[in-house]
């Protein structure tokens, strides 16, 4: 490989730096480059005349901002995006001739999309729903779109019935009603006359559905692909995205909150997390079978709403991304990326899953009117780092200039340039797979199974995520108006869980489950479905501190600098901004007051001691609602000497004070953390960084059920 090879990370910025443009320092123009003395004025005949026709400068001006919106993704249409780069571990060349996945000296740029499916532009990123997580690698080889969601299944087995599922889950056509949610009558009676959603519909409506990062979720390519190495040998793949900070999710409570507070939180929290240096690090796995294995599961692995067991096959872990840089312009990059499945390299290949074969075509076609045409591989996001030599001409938006006189093959004016490439040159080869069949439309009987993985998915789901799980399907199955409906779901899903069935239909008011001998019993439960198997870390997350003047500033002081120390953010809130005086008059600056943040938008709250800073707490509604959501919400919560007090006001049924705290005694009730007469706060300080790193503390929930 050639020395400037190793500087691949770089290529991709070289080659956007072309288009970059600042205004900085210049005079304004026309986008002829002529000089403008006046922009805020029409050409008029006099004072209070007409606008004179001649003014081309207004022309120019109106005409583009009249044409300046393009059409929305019809799925897909809210996103955000990231640069960074990829490395693989070691070569992959026993599996695959990719050359990205072949040097690990070698840094690949990339860009990544991250996008909720239903929702318009306009809509929230909390909302439950799929989350889109779209690659596009600039490899030497040219571009590599691995187009994934966050769940590994899908709603569908065959692609044309995609415009089915789109059309019953998107608002319903007479009013345009509910915006970016499954919860309503065309998407569950869709549901309970297509039951192969079933397995899909247990992950939307798990935790998965309200992930609560971007950085904190995983990626699933769904579909089965082909790795074929040098030899010609091929192997069966799923690929996966892992990210190093665990997968975790909001409540729903939480996400609906946020929808109004901030509905950009999830864009929000990509953007300031790269600015801030904490680069978002995913892992690269791919799930493999030997070709000749293809029939030895108990499933269909070219079923797209199937997963591979990772109990079963496991992920092998090849290589690692990380986004380090945040986009120029939302519209030149991530309103203008164009992913397509079709995209892919010499060593990747496709297989027959029927779903993967007709989003071959979807994803394409949809660039066409989009973008304005057959020309969007050359907006500069979609270019390829790798020259691109072919006969295609014209059309709205090129910006090639092609040389000489030759568009065409074959031809003997240009000796046949641009030649095509042998296998051995790194031409493409497809894949030499034996296809002798009938016409025929008609589904394989092992696609057939409906509910094994779905009941399996929800036997494998932890206490916890069981509760939140059942809590969704009341909320969704809830907002249906037609009784009928929610009868059909009640019998659909008592083929997955009679327990899941019997609580759906008490909750929306209809009949249980008629039948009792139809519930599926699994073969097998997957630990790895469940998020309570994740990685737990404190690094990244928000700590909120409550105070007005008079707290004690040592306290402050120490908690501030062990989360500092351990990469947790802090902010500190009071009601208003501006500076809070500590009961030494040592000055601490308020970033948030209450009406600018909320308890949603922290991982974590913590409390100091003071008896004239407590006092006004006490008086202050928001600031007992800031620590009744903390806890309502399962998270990390801490209060020293005078601070517990207020817990015990605002949490009387939670708060116990038995014990002797005056011996600087650390009790630890469910992630709520108190200590009393403390000088000292090293070991209360480690002791919430510990407990944050768990993300929630859903025991909670229970001591909450039973009190009430």
């Amino acid at each position: 490989m050639a020395n400037n090879d190793k500087n691949m990370k770089d290529a991709k910025d070289n080659q956007l730096n072309e288009y970059r443009n600042s205004s900085q320092g210049e005079k304004l123009t026309t986008n002829q480059g002529v000089r403008v003395s006046n922009t805020s004025e029409s050409l008029k005949a006099g004072e209070r005349g007409p606008t004179i026709m001649e003014d081309f400068h207004f022309r120019e001006k109106m005409t583009h901002f009249d044409h300046e919106r393009i059409p929305e993704r019809v799925v897909h249409a809210r996103g955000f995006g990231a640069h960074g780069y990829f490395q693989v571990y070691e070569s992959m060349k026993d599996y695959t001739k990719a050359k990205f996945l072949q040097d690990p000296s070698v840094k690949t740029p990339v860009f990544v999309r991250f996008s909720t499916v239903v929702g318009s532009r306009g809509s929230a990123d909390t909302v439950r729903d799929v989350r889109g997580f779209a690659t596009k690698f600039y490899t030497e080889d040219g571009n590599f779109d691995l187009v994934a969601n966050n769940m590994p299944v899908f709603f569908i087995q065959d692609a044309i019935k995609f415009p089915d599922v789109v059309h019953a889950i998107k608002p319903e056509p007479d009013n345009e009603i509910p915006q970016a949610s499954a919860a309503h009558d065309t998407f569950w009676d869709w549901v309970v006359n297509n039951r192969e959603s079933a397995h899909m519909i247990m992950w939307l409506l798990s935790d998965r559905g309200i992930p609560r990062s971007y950085r904190m979720m995983e990626g699933f390519g769904v579909h089965t692909f082909r790795f074929v190495n040098d030899q010609g040998k091929a192997h069966f793949i799923k690929f996966h995205w892992k990210p190093l900070l665990g997968v975790h999710s909001l409540t729903w409570d939480e996400s609906q909150k946020l929808a109004g507070k901030n509905p950009d939180y999830h864009r929000q929290d990509l953007w300031d997390a790269i600015n801030n240096g904490e680069y978002p690090e995913f892992e690269l796995g791919v799930q493999i079978i030997e070709e000749d294995q293809e029939f030895n599961f108990d499933f269909d692995i070219l079923d797209p709403t199937k997963i591979w067991p990772e109990e079963q096959v496991p992920v092998k872990k090849i290589g690692k991304m990380t986004l380090n840089r945040n986009q120029d312009n939302f519209f030149a990059e991530t309103e203008q990326a164009a992913f397509h499945m079709g995209n892919i390299v010499p060593g990747i290949d496709f297989t027959n899953d029927p779903l993967l074969q007709g989003r071959l075509f979807s994803y394409l076609d949809t660039q066409l009117i989009r973008l304005g045409g057959p020309n969007f591989h050359e907006i500069p996001i979609n270019r390829s780092i790798a020259p691109v030599h072919n006969n295609q001409r014209d059309g709205f938006h090129r910006t090639t200039i092609d040389l000489g006189k030759v568009a065409y093959r074959a031809n003997g004016i240009d000796n046949n340039d641009p030649a095509t490439a042998s296998g051995q040159e790194g031409g493409f080869e497809h894949y030499q797979e034996k296809v002798d069949g009938v016409k025929i439309r008609q589904r394989s009987e092992s696609f057939k199974d409906h509910y094994s993985q779905a009941a399996m998915f929800y036997h494998s789901l932890s206490d916890h995520e069981k509760r939140h799980f059942i809590k969704a399907f009341h909320f969704e199955v809830g907002s249906v108006k037609d009784p009928k409906i929610k009868q059909q779901v009640v019998e659909m899903f008592s083929n997955v869980s009679h327990e899941l069935a019997n609580a759906i239909a008490q909750s929306v008011g209809v009949q249980p489950p008629q039948s009792t001998n139809n519930e599926v019993k699994p073969k097998m439960t997957s630990p790895a479905i469940s998020q309570a198997k994740t990685n737990f870390k404190a690094q990244t997350r928000k700590v909120g501190i409550l105070l007005t003047d008079g707290f004690k500033f040592n306290e402050v002081q120490e908690m501030m600098t062990a989360l500092r120390n351990n990469d947790v953010h802090v902010e500190v809130i009071s009601k208003n901004l501006g500076q809070a005086h500590s009961d030494q008059n040592e000055p601490v600056e308020i970033k948030q007051n209450y009406s600018t943040t909320h308890s949603v938008m922290y991982d974590a709250l913590y409390i100091p001691g003071g008896k004239q800073h407590i006092d006004q707490l006490m008086k202050h509604k928001e600031a007992k609602d800031f620590i009744k959501d903390t806890f309502a919400h399962a998270k990390t919560l801490g209060a020293s000497n005078e601070a517990v007090n207020l817990l015990s006001q605002v949490l009387p049924a939670h708060i116990s004070l038995a014990g002797d705290q005056s011996n600087n005694e650390l009790f630890n009730d469910l992630g709520v953390l108190t200590i009393q007469q403390a000088s000292n706060l090293s070991d209360f300080s480690q002791t919430f960084i510990n407990e944050l790193a768990k993300h929630r503390h859903w025991e909670r929930e229970l001591k909450d059920e039973k009190q009430a």
